[in-house]
């Protein structure tokens, strides 16, 4: 069933007026009439099956038939802090962490990024990103979308580091450390996922661009109390690798059929 996220003021009592791009995509992609059952949800906490009763150029008119209260979000909130990779890699990196559970993603700048930043851009870029996450959101149906932080410099997102249970930054150089062991020693046991402590859990991932970290970077990143880590032998894509830390830690925390 197709799910849709609408803004709360649209969601009435017993129907929800759907406008704008998602209407459209009702009317004219989906080809949906009168009688079809979607899934709408407001993004916080109501979830809502209906039917749709008219289709016409004010938007889509749908009645509710059943209140749903699924909560589809992983036991950890996972950030994607990403270097700005070159072309629309980013546009598949907040797709693909969307649709396997990351909750935030922080687009940032770093010595060796190749991307020319032009901040006049930004606004564009952010709503297109924005279109990206609501849609992957919908297509895996998740309870929320995940929210993207305008893009910053190297040393802004150091400053966040503190304000997470625990940051990873993945480095192909990285020869000790496991990207398994630091999370078999970070993830709660199953008893304790049934509780508060999992829901709290907040990880970050710090990826490299194309040219990956300086040595000084790292450095840095340690020295703010990241965890340097590595992915294994071979040498991931920097629109790979994100993906694949991420699809790890929602594994190790039992949400890929995982402990």
């Amino acid at each position: 069933m197709q799910k849709y996220f609408v803004p709360s003021a649209q969601f009435g009592d017993q129907s929800i007026q759907i406008t704008g791009n998602d209407a459209h995509h009702i009317m004219n992609v989906m080809r949906l009439k009168p009688g079809a059952e979607i899934l709408v949800s407001d993004g916080e906490k109501r979830e809502a099956v209906v039917v749709i009763e008219q289709c016409d150029a004010d938007g889509v008119e749908a009645r509710i038939v059943e209140m749903r209260d699924f909560d589809r979000e992983p036991t950890v909130q996972v950030t994607i802090a990403q270097s700005l990779p070159k072309g629309d890699k980013m546009e598949l990196i907040i797709q693909k962490c969307t649709e396997i559970g990351a909750v935030h993603f922080m687009p940032f700048i770093s010595e060796r990024t190749v991307v020319q930043y032009d901040s006049k851009k930004e606004a564009k870029r952010l709503e297109r990103w924005g279109k990206i996450a609501k849609e992957a959101a919908e297509q895996s149906h998740r309870n929320v979308v995940p929210t993207i932080a305008s893009s910053m410099n190297w040393k802004a997102l150091t400053a966040q580091f503190a304000s997470y249970d625990l940051v990873l930054i993945c480095y192909e150089d990285e020869r000790g450390t496991m990207l398994r062991d630091v999370l078999e020693a970070f993830a709660p046991t199953q008893g304790d996922m049934q509780g508060s402590m999992a829901k709290q859990a907040r990880m970050m991932v710090v990826i490299g661009p194309e040219g990956g970290f300086a040595a000084q970077e790292i450095h840095s990143a340690v020295e703010a109390g990241a965890r340097c880590v590595s992915l294994g032998r071979r040498i991931l894509r920097a629109e790979t690798a994100g993906m694949a830390a991420c699809a790890c830690i929602m594994y190790q925390f039992g949400e890929m059929g995982g402990m």
